[in-house]
């Protein structure tokens, strides 16, 4: 659906994104705590079941995104509101675009770092390409998520696509922080 991350027209910000994609997409637990784990797994999977009905699966999935959000520095609620509204939890969905997997990552960024072996529909692959780039625009952004969402879809300077996830996120994922 998304052109999550097309081609930028400025090339000194792909090479900006290249780079930083190249040092950080292969740098644990993500939880403090067992018992952290524990009470967000069980609440998320509740949320996920929706989607995804194996329970085992979803269990995998959600540390994946947790782990791969946590060393990305975002926050996991968002990044799954973000997955909802790019693939509909669909590892193996590939936009009109060509964007791939989870999160909806263009494949051409796999040239671009060197990694052209990488597969886009692998979940863990998916996730640490599709949240380092979300960090990387959340960054650039200094932390204005609209700006950094709409830039990840390639939409920027409009907010149809950041108000989308926007509302997933604050309908089904939004977790208050204690």
């Amino acid at each position: 659906m998304a052109t999550a991350n097309t081609p930028l027209g400025n090339s000194a910000e792909q090479a900006e994104l290249r780079d930083f994609l190249k040092k950080t997409i292969s740098s644990a637990d993500s939880f403090d705590d067992r018992f952290h784990a524990e009470v967000w797994l069980v609440d998320m999977s509740g949320r996920l079941a929706r989607f995804i009905k194996k329970p085992k699966q979803r269990l995998k999935l959600l540390r994946a995104i947790h782990r791969e959000a946590t060393k990305a520095e975002l926050k996991p609620d968002l990044v799954l509101a973000l997955i909802e509204v790019e693939s509909h939890f669909n590892e193996f969905a590939i936009s009109s675009a060509g964007a791939q997997g989870l999160m909806q990552v263009m494949p051409f960024w796999k040239n671009e770092i060197g990694r052209p072996e990488d597969n886009l529909t692998n979940i863990d692959t998916n996730l640490s390409y599709g949240c380092r780039i979300l960090q990387f625009y959340l960054k650039k952004e200094q932390g204005n998520w609209m700006n950094a969402l709409a830039r990840y879809n390639g939409s920027y300077g409009k907010y149809w696509y950041p108000e989308r996830v926007m509302n997933a996120w604050r309908k089904r994922w939004f977790v208050r922080e204690t």
